[in-house]
């Protein structure tokens, strides 16, 4: 989710779930987003022309209190690399710090971190912008492809710019169709495979059992669950700083019309999760709720308090029109090397570290995005003991398959989402209503920031 998000909305995320995962759910509440930055040079970056090297040379290191642990692990395998580890946001829940912190850097020509991780997805859309971008090309001989080639299809498109890979990614939150085995098979229920299915069901219990749940839109990253799903042209990019806004198109408003339809029956909620009404009152009657990986163990397990043995997941949900199934992603950060870095192979070698390594991904909090990782992931999760069913299959066909038309942008979607539709919501207006307004929201954002809007 990004983190520009109202603050108190942020506040009821981070009460829920923090206390319980600490700096895990910091790191899956937070992993994508920030505040609007100010608007970054459009110029193409020039070819890569690393600083004169200093082997040995000591490498700063700016980490979020999540990653730090990390960080120290990969410093006591390494004594021989000189680091100087320094904790700070990580952009997330709002903050804006990096890209702040360069732009002062750029103008002193000094103090650019070598190695920096962000919570916010969206970031590599500056850091590697402009004549001199902040991070540098990693696929320029920095890793090798044989690296690269492990992360999950797609994983690296936040990162690809201009034809070249600019940051690592971190951590998917590939979004799934979570369900409440137990409840299903209590009420006869069988798990959808399409969103009409979904929706017929979804008919069905709002009839059968009133009150029970199979969604929510009032999540601020609702359109990330299911217009991205949907394949919904909401925000893709066509060139340096071009994006295309098309809410209107039949792909956004099918699930426009899917969801009033439900909203009206009572079936899909216009709370957000991590409401304390709804943790108090609702959460014992999801019966199904599409959302990101990180679910299963943060709010299922840490939040909802769901006993072992009754949550299970499903593979992403496809309109029957459709040829393949499509999911989308809330969350997932990202790693850059400094252009700036007087150390490449020491910079380079923690990033790769960081997002690869067993040692330190196998037990992360949230799925990795480098596939070998994530199997050793999935083995961990396996040994919890909380899944009704294996949820490897699931994750790791879901990993393969975010919609790439969804493209990161320097504003938040959800920040747009949470100001412009999820109060026209609650006053009584549906999805489809607001249509327009929404799409007149993003351009205009966009507008401000540099892009042109087609």
């Amino acid at each position: 989710m990004n983190s520009d998000v109202p603050v108190t909305s942020r506040r009821q995320v981070r009460r829920a779930a923090g206390a319980a995962l600490g700096a895990v759910s910091l790191l899956a509440l937070a992993a994508c987003g920030n505040a609007d930055p100010a608007p970054a040079a459009s110029s193409s970056p020039a070819a890569f022309k690393p600083a004169t090297q200093q082997a040995g040379s000591e490498i700063t290191v700016w980490a979020d209190a999540a990653r730090v642990p990390g960080v120290q692990a990969y410093q006591k395998a390494h004594p021989d690399v000189k680091m100087k580890i320094v904790t700070y946001s990580g952009d997330a829940n709002g903050a804006n710090d990096l890209q702040t912190k360069v732009q002062l850097f750029d103008r002193t020509g000094s103090g650019w971190p070598d190695v920096a991780f962000s919570a916010n997805v969206n970031d590599g859309s500056w850091a590697a912008q402009g004549k001199t971008p902040y991070a540098a090309p990693v696929d320029k001989g920095l890793i090798p492809e044989s690296t690269l080639s492990g992360f999950a299809d797609g994983s690296l498109n936040p990162c690809t710019f201009d034809g070249g890979t600019y940051c690592l990614r971190n951590d998917l939150a590939q979004n799934v169709l979570w369900y409440n085995k137990s409840l299903m098979d209590k009420f006869g229920y069988s798990v959808p495979t399409t969103w009409e299915q979904y929706q017929a069901l979804g008919a069905k219990v709002a009839k059968e059992h009133p009150g029970y749940l199979v969604g929510t839109a009032g999540d601020a990253w609702t359109p990330e669950v299911y217009f991205w799903a949907s394949q919904c042209p909401a925000s893709t990019t066509t060139g340096a700083k071009k994006v295309a806004v098309s809410l209107q198109d039949p792909k956004c408003t099918r699930m426009a019309k899917l969801l009033d339809g439900l909203i009206a029956k009572g079936s899909v909620s216009k709370d957000t999760v991590f409401s304390a009404g709804f943790i108090k009152n609702k959460a014992s009657k999801v019966l199904m709720l599409p959302g990101p990986s990180w679910y299963g163990q943060v709010l299922f397990n840490s939040t909802f308090k769901i006993p072992k043995n009754r949550i299970a997941a499903a593979a992403p949900l496809k309109f029957e029109g459709d040829a393949k199934n499509y999911t989308g992603n809330v969350g997932g950060g990202l790693w850059f090397v400094s252009s700036h870095s007087k150390n490449l192979k020491a910079a380079s070698d923690l990033v790769s570290w960081m997002t690869t390594s067993d040692d330190y991904q196998a037990t992360a909090g949230t799925y990795p995005a480098y596939k070998p990782a994530a199997d050793a992931w999935l083995v961990n999760q396996r040994k919890t003991g909380y899944f009704a069913k294996d949820i490897s299959p699931v994750f790791q066909q879901a990993a393969e398959l975010i919609w790439p038309g969804w493209s990161a942008t320097q504003y938040s979607q959800e920040a747009i989402y949470s100001s412009t539709v999820i109060p026209a919501l609650n006053s009584g207006k549906t999805l489809t209503d607001t249509l327009g307004t929404w799409q007149t929201a993003i351009t205009d954002k966009a507008k401000s920031l540099g892009y042109t809007v087609n």
